[in-house]
């Protein structure tokens, strides 16, 4: 018994120096100083500070929950982690050049937004038999939507053009998650507190992820300064990342800790 509660406790300090040398070696390695009158900045670095509390409380609450929920927490851990060394950097590219950090954000999400998909066949295959049509229809409906964006965005298509086929992608996630297969099984197969979970968890894809398209409008679409136009952009992603990134991963966490019970 002693063994094992060393080895957690072991486990845990490791995770807790490790994710602390990943903060401190970043910001040092930095050759530029954030100002305080920076708020684009700022923000990238409060967001970023957030995500790895988040990691440390979803890998350190493995331990509370059953096994069949330590991969949907994993992967919530593994969300906020990926998110975070990108904020890392992002700041950095942000407060040494002022310009947008298109690439390194996209690299985020094309990491992460698939990994949040795949959350929602993981709480359904954690209490029942669930398709790999379902996994797959997540997955593909998320690339177009990051395609989409990111070629509109990094001036290799129409700005307008790319904008309607990554919405179509979002689309085609909120089809099938009110009302495709995935939400069917939710609704005939789940316990109630796993359908709380996903209902809460499509709102976010909803609402949560309006918030993107919003971002691109702004940045792109309404002429304003080149300047005023990407600090709108970057303020309006970075407060949707941290929204949707971490909320989706206190939901899981949740259920998780509830079905465990």
């Amino acid at each position: 018994m002693f063994q094992g509660f060393f080895k957690s406790l072991r486990n845990k300090c490791l995770l807790g120096l490790s994710l602390l040398g990943l903060s401190t070696s970043v910001f040092a390695t930095s050759g530029q100083v954030l100002q305080s009158s920076d708020f684009v900045g700022i923000t990238f670095w409060l967001i970023s500070m957030a995500l790895v509390a988040s990691t440390a409380f979803f890998f350190l609450e493995r331990d509370r929950v059953a096994g069949k929920w330590k991969t949907s927490l994993t992967v919530s851990g593994l969300v906020t982690l990926v998110a975070a060394v990108h904020y890392f950097y992002m700041r950095d590219v942000w407060v040494a050049t002022g310009s947008t950090p298109t690439v390194y954000r996209y690299i985020d999400w094309l990491i992460t937004v698939p990994l949040l998909m795949i959350e929602f066949y993981l709480i359904l295959s954690a209490i029942t038999k669930v398709s790999t049509g379902v996994f797959w229809r997540l997955v593909i409906g998320t690339l177009v939507m990051l395609v989409g964006g990111y070629v509109g965005e990094a001036g290799y298509a129409d700005v307008m053009t790319s904008f309607i086929v990554g919405m179509l992608g979002w689309f085609y996630i909120l089809y099938e998650i009110f009302a495709g297969e995935a939400s069917k099984i939710s609704a005939n197969k789940a316990p109630a507190t796993v359908q709380k979970a996903f209902n809460t968890m499509r709102l976010i894809v909803t609402f949560g992820w309006a918030i993107y398209p919003l971002g691109y409008y702004f940045g792109y679409l309404t002429g304003a300064d080149p300047a005023s136009s990407m600090a709108s952009l970057n303020i309006i992603y970075n407060l949707a990342d941290v929204l949707n990134k971490i909320a989706f991963g206190v939901i899981i966490w949740s259920v998780a800790v509830s079905e465990s019970k």
